[in-house]
């Protein structure tokens, strides 16, 4: 395996090499055609450092569209084996991790997934603990009651455990040390959950069984696909995240192998090899990149691989769901979140130890947000140089166009190639209602996507530059049920991004109009950001959408028995 995947590292690092040189030679020579100036000069260094993200995400996506029009290899090394049929001889805590999330529908979760253990033999291996980071009285009295109903409704009280921490250190992951610390020891694997989301028990009693029979793996990630939705901004996000995730991790998987990523959630991890090497260091300082880390999966990920353990992540849907943001407003929040916590990677690029491949998966994660900041730098000076002659495009403009088009393209190759990979087989179309049906939802989905694009990297950028100053964002429940998004809180979230894309229109209109064509797509999603925000929320929308069957996903077309019965329980919202 090793050779395989040295083989198959090498190749992938070849690609993207060659892709971000020749990409950062023609902008060079684009901007640099009348002489190099320090405006053109900030380009350049801000388009090249979008560049690794961008490439690596485009490759991902042609090698994952490649394999899985395929099919999966006989002779694959990296196949994980199985006997469906196979004696689940270990015991696994299913672990769901709340803060001030709405007991109801997070413990119904739960529920239905350990029913559904029981219903098929299983329930004797596996026990239910929900760890509260609640500090909220009333949400945390709800969240006792619910359990204490579960348990005398059940002749499975034993096996549910509810414990609720006062000291809230370290967020969730150090919601769950301190679970593996206390109760770890008597299980074999952990499976945690976020509020949000659920698994079949198949799809656990799969996880367990290769578990059971690879042990050098540490943690199992399985892909995770998002539940129906009744808000229109999920809906169209879920539809292009569902073809992009597909192909983007199919590639991926392809070239990280036993260097995979854990997404925090819906994964199978080895509890003794967690508990002895992935706990978190506390990072030096007060400031928003010091302190307990935010972003926990990914650095638990390499220190199992550290640990000589493997990270594997099955690149196809099975039966594993979570919820998405339902407007734009609660989606920046959580990418704001993410971003602070993935910019403290900074302080952990140098932990000695680590396989090159989990040191270059922090530095993406790093690039994944500092790629928006870059993206708007380049976008800002490239106005700023339209004030001074020097300053000005004088490239080859076909070489200028062709890098815009290029860059595009790049941009949303995974949807792009998921879409391929679905309109090139009949039986996967049926499953989103036929081939017509994908077309049109694809067409929404652009056009969404390109209006969300600069609108999240706005305040991506916003945020990021204000890290350096001490703004920072507190762990907070995630928006999780639909909502109508008023037009106060819309001005007030989205008015810098009208102000720009008004302000841009005005300045290229003025002095460069030959460049209008190729920034609309930016300067519109500035511009309508305010009643995007507004429409994209109306739960009017949404229904409308629903029943026409616009940006369906399977699910939403034939839901699997198990999933109609959760959504019977936790109603699509």
């Amino acid at each position: 395996m090793n050779r395989v995947l040295l083989r198959r590292r090498l190749f992938v690092a070849g690609l993207n090499a060659a892709t971000i040189a020749v990409l950062a030679s023609l902008m060079a020579i684009a901007l640099f055609s009348g002489g190099v100036t320090p405006i053109k000069a900030g380009m350049w260094v801000a388009f090249v450092v979008t560049l690794p993200w961008l490439s690596i995400g485009f490759w991902n996506a042609i090698i994952g569209t490649v394999i899985t029009l395929r099919g999966p290899a006989e002779d694959d090394p990296l196949a994980l084996t199985v006997n469906p049929a196979a004696v689940i001889a270990t015991r696994t805590a299913i672990l769901m991790a709340v803060r001030n999330e709405d007991p109801d529908r997070a413990i119904a979760r739960v529920r239905t997934l350990f029913e559904d253990l029981d219903e098929s033999g299983l329930a004797d291996h596996f026990d239910i603990h929900v760890l509260s980071d609640t500090d909220d009285p009333a949400i945390a009295a709800a969240e006792e009651a619910r359990i204490a109903a579960w348990r005398a409704e059940t002749a499975r009280a034993g096996q549910i455990h509810y414990r609720r921490r006062i000291d809230n250190h370290g967020y969730k992951a150090g919601n769950i040390e301190e679970f593996c610390r206390r109760s770890g020891a008597a299980y074999e694997f952990f499976l945690p959950l976020d509020a949000d989301s659920f698994l079949s028990a198949n799809a656990v009693a799969r996880l367990v069984r290769i578990m059971q029979r690879h042990r050098r793996i540490g943690i199992l990630q399985t892909l995770v696909v998002g539940v129906p939705s009744a808000s229109f901004f999920t809906r169209v996000f879920q539809f292009g995240m569902r073809h992009g995730m597909r192909a983007y991790t199919a590639g991926s998987v392809w070239w990280t192998g036993d260097c995979g990523a854990y997404w925090g959630h819906n994964a199978l991890i080895r509890t003794r090899a967690f508990a002895a090497h992935c706990t978190l260091p506390t990072l030096p300082g007060n400031g928003p990149l010091g302190g307990a880390i935010m972003s926990h999966d990914q650095v638990e990920a390499v220190l199992m691989r550290r640990a000589g353990y493997h990270c594997r992540v099955l690149a196809e849907e099975g039966e594993s769901f979570e919820e998405n943001p339902p407007t734009l407003p609660d989606f920046i929040r959580r990418e704001l979140r993410w971003c602070q916590g993935n910019m403290q990677y900074f302080q952990l690029l140098g932990m000695e130890g680590l396989h090159i491949v989990s040191r270059l998966q922090l530095m993406l994660a790093i690039l994944m947000y500092l790629a928006p900041f870059a993206w708007m730098a380049f976008i800002m000076l490239g106005a700023a140089s339209l004030f001074s002659e020097a300053g000005s495009f004088s490239g080859p403009v076909a070489l200028g166009i062709g890098l815009f088009v290029t860059i595009i393209t790049m941009t949303f190759a995974p949807k792009i190639m998921g879409l391929v990979g679905v309109l090139a087989r009949g039986e996967e179309s049926a499953r989103y209602g036929g081939r017509w049906a994908v077309a049109a939802g694809a067409v929404v989905e652009l056009v969404f996507s390109m209006i969300v694009a600069p609108v999240v990297a706005f305040a991506v950028a916003v945020f990021a530059a204000g890290l350096v100053f001490g703004k920072r964002i507190d762990w907070r429940a995630q928006g999780r049920v639909s909502r109508a998004v008023g037009w106060r809180e819309a001005v007030i979230d989205f008015l810098p991004q009208t102000v720009m894309g008004v302000a841009l229109f005005a300045l290229f209109a003025m002095t460069a109009p030959a460049v209008l064509p190729w920034a609309m797509p930016v300067i519109v999603g500035f511009a309508v950001a305010i009643p995007f925000a507004v429409a994209t929320a109306m739960p009017a929308l949404g229904a409308w959408s629903r029943r026409r069957g616009l940006c369906a996903i399977p699910e939403d077309i034939a839901p699997q028995p198990i999933l109609a019965r959760l959504q019977a329980e936790v109603p699509p919202v």
